[in-house]
């Protein structure tokens, strides 16, 4: 296992509230010092004090490691809203948000708002026509098809 997956699984032992998880972790040793980017979420959002309780605790965990006896930073933060969704509880969290997805196909992409979910697909809606005519319209988009998938901020 790697120096990234072994600490993404200790992080995810510390975890007390099944409501977070990690989402990603890199591990970049090769400067001094290395650093160590913890990604943390939640159904229902992560906030400051959850990040740094899991900081506090892995930085306990890191410390007794004899591979990091090196000084390294450790960062722990929520995803920003640039950041892809990776996981499928992030889109889970994300429906009724409308969200932008980049096709494994060259060049396609597909925008609406993300309906449903399911263990295989998600379902995008998007309203065609206007006024009274207007019909809401939903594009099922296969997981495997998914290059990547970021929530859009609208600020109308």
């Amino acid at each position: 296992m790697d120096l990234a997956a072994q600490i993404k699984s200790q992080a995810e032992n510390l975890l007390h509230n099944p409501n977070l998880f990690v989402v990603d972790v890199t591990a970049v040793m090769k400067r001094k010092p290395g650093k160590i980017v913890v990604t943390l979420d939640g159904d229902q959002g992560a906030t400051i004090e959850d990040c740094a309780e899991l900081s506090r605790k892995l930085s306990d965990v890191l410390d007794a490691n004899a591979e990091l006896a090196d000084n390294y930073l450790l960062e722990v933060s929520s995803p920003g809203v640039d950041q892809p969704l990776k996981m499928h509880r992030q889109y889970v969290k994300n429906i009724g948000r409308v969200i932008k997805v980049k096709l494994k196909e060259e060049n396609k992409h597909e925008e609406g708002t993300l309906l449903r979910v399911t263990n295989e697909e998600i379902v995008l809606g998007k309203k065609s026509g206007k006024g009274k005519k207007a019909e809401q319209l939903e594009n099922t988009i296969l997981f495997e098809n998914i290059e990547k998938a970021i929530v859009t901020i609208s600020f109308k």
